[in-house]
């Protein structure tokens, strides 16, 4: 039996004969020869079946197929500049592993409020994926930017009794009989507590504000990551903040280039944040607010 690989794997295995698993994104056939594009998560793959060339039961199976019908497609690796990563499988096996007759979000144009009513469906989506990839690289850079400096991770609590920020904006929940807890709004009260024991820290997870999310940059429910350093001053500050930024940046527009393309991003600003950053005082700020 052939053994079953990732398609991001494929190119290692050129000449072999493999077995994969996912899901059809889209197919087409002219005659006697048919084409599968299936993805896995881990990227696409074009699945060639030639009628001649493969059992009757396959080239049925292929007639079955629908938009997300699970399979299983056995073939051989074959290099092609012009496929999607570089190779196409020649195939010389199909399962259909589960159908998928009526999938509700078709090729075509969905409201908002359509696709957050499917949203486990929508997600499979090639820029539902590019958003999730980006979040990822983002977050792994955040943990990789502080472990590189020799931060420590402070897990702050989400359920607290501190109020971080002002009453007006908390989640309250009943405690038990010792009264209210809240939603955290912060782990500020933590980290600062924690810096004056470990000098570097940081916390980094969600926060709540018991506000309407009434734009794109407000949310009651969002990540958050504090840095707190002992002894750094407005300078220093200033300084990690411009390198913790960049860094982000940088790493994506490194890692997640094809995911920012897929989104349609412009890179060019992007790839114009490097430190230092323009400075002005709080002074100036505020003058030119007026």
């Amino acid at each position: 039996m052939p053994e079953r690989h990732w398609i991001e794997e494929l190119p290692q295995h050129a000449g072999e004969t493999v077995v994969v698993r996912g899901w059809v994104a889209t197919t087409r056939s002219s005659g006697k020869i048919a084409f599968v594009v299936v993805r896995d998560g881990t990227g696409y793959l074009q699945a060639v079946i030639s009628k001649k060339d493969v059992a009757p039961e396959v080239w049925d199976a292929f007639g079955k197929l629908t938009q997300e019908t699970s399979l299983e497609v056995t073939g051989s690796v074959r290099v092609d500049a012009r496929a999607p990563g570089g190779v196409e499988l020649q195939t010389s096996g199909l399962e259909i592993i589960g159908p998928s007759p009526d999938f509700p979000i078709t090729p075509k144009e969905h409201g908002i409020a359509y696709l957050f009513e499917h949203r486990h469906l929508w997600l499979r989506s090639k820029q539902q994926v590019a958003i999730a990839r980006v979040r990822h690289e983002v977050i792994q850079a955040i943990r990789d930017f502080f472990h590189q400096r020799h931060f420590t991770l402070v897990d702050t609590p989400i359920l607290t009794g501190s109020i971080g920020e002002h009453a007006g904006t908390l989640f309250s929940v009943d405690y038990f009989d010792l009264g209210k807890a809240y939603l955290a709004q912060t782990g500020q009260l933590y980290v600062e507590a924690a810096a004056a024991a470990l000098g570097k820290v940081y916390c980094f997870g969600p926060t709540f504000r018991a506000e309407k999310s009434k734009t794109r940059r407000h949310l009651t429910e969002f990540w958050m990551v504090e840095p707190e350093v002992a002894w750094n001053d407005s300078d220093a500050n200033m300084r990690l903040q411009e390198d913790f930024v960049s860094y982000i940046v940088g790493r994506c527009l490194e890692q997640r280039k094809q995911d920012l393309a897929e989104l349609g991003r412009d890179l060019t600003p992007l790839e114009r944040v490097q430190p230092p950053f323009h400075r002005i005082s709080y002074t100036d700020a505020a003058h030119r607010a007026q």
